[in-house]
C-alpha cells in the first residue's frame, strides 16, 4: 500500500510538473480555435471522436444528432432538452450549479479552503485580493465541484440572486483535476478565474468559474465572451452597468470547454445536505444543501 501511495504522489507531481513547462495559454488558444471550426466534415470527425473517448448522452440534449452541431464548442456547450434538469421542489434549497463531482466543501476556516490534503488557499487569494468581497465569506462555506469532459457544461443559479460585482483574474490555465490538485499548492488561486458575488435572500453569495489546461474560455449571460484572449496583468473588476438579477436556476454563464466551479456562502447561510461527500456525483438542479433567509 506505501508503494502505491508513493508511486501515485510521484506520477502527480510529476504531471504537475510538466503542466509548468507547457505553454498552457498558447495551448489552450489553440484548443479554443479548433473547437469553433465549422467545416462539416473537420467538426464530425472530432464531435464522433469525442463521443468514443466519453460516455455522453445525447438523448438529454437540444440535438440528439452529432452532425446538427454547427462546431465542436456548439457540442460541448450543448442545451439540454426542456425539463431534463427538474429542479428540487423546495424552494430554499441549495441547489447545484451544474453537473458534476464534489471535490471538497465545508468550512472556511480562519479565511483558507481546503483543497487537497496538505494543500489549501485563502479565500482573498481567490477573489483577488478583494478585501471586502473576501470579509464576507470568513467564517462561511464552500463547496467545489469539477466538471469532467462528458459533462454539461452551463453555470446555473444556486439561488436567486442580484449581481453585486464581478472580475476577471488573469492567470495560469493548469488542469484542475484530482491528480494536479493533489499536487500543485493554492491550484484554483493560481488559474485563470471569474469571480461573481451576488446579493440574495441567504446574503452574500459567491460563484467562481476556474479556467483550466485546455478549456480557459469562460462565458457569463451579462458580460458575453470573457475569455479568450488569455490576458496577464492585474485583475480586472466590473460593477454591472445595468442590474442583472438572476432566478433560482437560471443559466449565469458557460465553459467553452470545462473546469471548476467553487461556490462561497457567508456564516449561517448554508447547511449542506449530510449525504453530500467528495467523490459523489452531482446534477444540475439537485439539492446540495439548504439556505437560511439572512437576517
Amino acid at each position: 500500500m506505501a508503494n502505491t501511495q508513493t508511486d501515485a504522489t510521484v506520477r502527480d507531481r510529476a504531471f504537475a510538473l510538466l503542466q509548468r513547462l507547457l505553454p498552457t495559454r498558447w495551448l489552450s488558444m489553440l484548443v479554443f480555435r479548433i473547437t469553433q471550426i465549422r467545416h462539416a466534415g473537420f467538426k464530425n470527425a472530432l464531435i464522433r471522436l469525442f463521443l468514443r473517448g466519453f460516455s455522453v448522452d445525447l438523448s438529454e440534449a437540444e440535438y440528439a444528432i452529432p452532425e446538427n452541431y454547427d462546431s465542436f464548442n456548439h457540442f460541448f456547450t450543448r442545451a439540454l432538452k426542456p425539463g431534463m434538469r427538474p429542479l428540487a421542489a423546495d424552494p430554499q434549497a441549495l441547489l447545484s450549479p451544474v453537473d458534476g463531482t464534489i471535490s471538497q466543501f465545508g468550512d472556511i476556516r480562519d479565511g483558507r479552503i481546503f483543497q487537497a490534503k496538505g494543500h489549501e488557499y485563502s479565500v482573498t487569494e481567490l477573489l483577488a485580493g478583494d478585501a471586502e468581497a473576501a470579509q464576507v465569506f470568513m467564517n462561511g462555506r464552500f463547496c467545489t465541484i469539477y466538471l469532467a469532459p462528458y459533462n454539461y457544461h452551463r453555470i446555473h443559479m444556486p439561488l436567486e440572486g442580484r449581481l453585486r460585482k464581478w472580475s476577471y483574474v488573469p492567470g495560469r490555465l493548469f488542469s484542475v483535476n484530482a491528480a494536479t490538485a493533489r499536487a500543485l499548492p493554492r491550484l484554483f488561486a493560481r488559474n485563470e478565474r471569474l469571480n461573481a458575488v451576488f446579493d440574495t435572500r441567504a446574503g452574500p453569495f459567491g460563484l467562481t468559474l476556474v479556467g483550466a489546461l485546455f478549456v480557459g474560455s469562460l462565458e457569463t449571460v451579462w458580460a458575453g465572451r470573457v475569455t479568450p484572449p488569455h490576458l496577464r496583468g492585474e485583475p480586472a473588476h466590473y460593477q454591472p452597468m445595468n442590474p442583472v438579477i438572476l432566478g433560482r436556476g437560471e443559466e449565469l454563464g458557460r465553459f467553452n470547454m470545462g473546469s471548476t466551479v467553487i461556490l462561497l456562502a457567508a456564516p449561517g447561510a448554508v447547511e449542506f445536505d449530510p449525504t453530500l461527500a467528495p467523490g459523489r456525483t452531482v446534477r444540475m438542479g439537485e439539492a446540495i444543501g439548504r439556505w437560511r433567509q439572512h437576517g
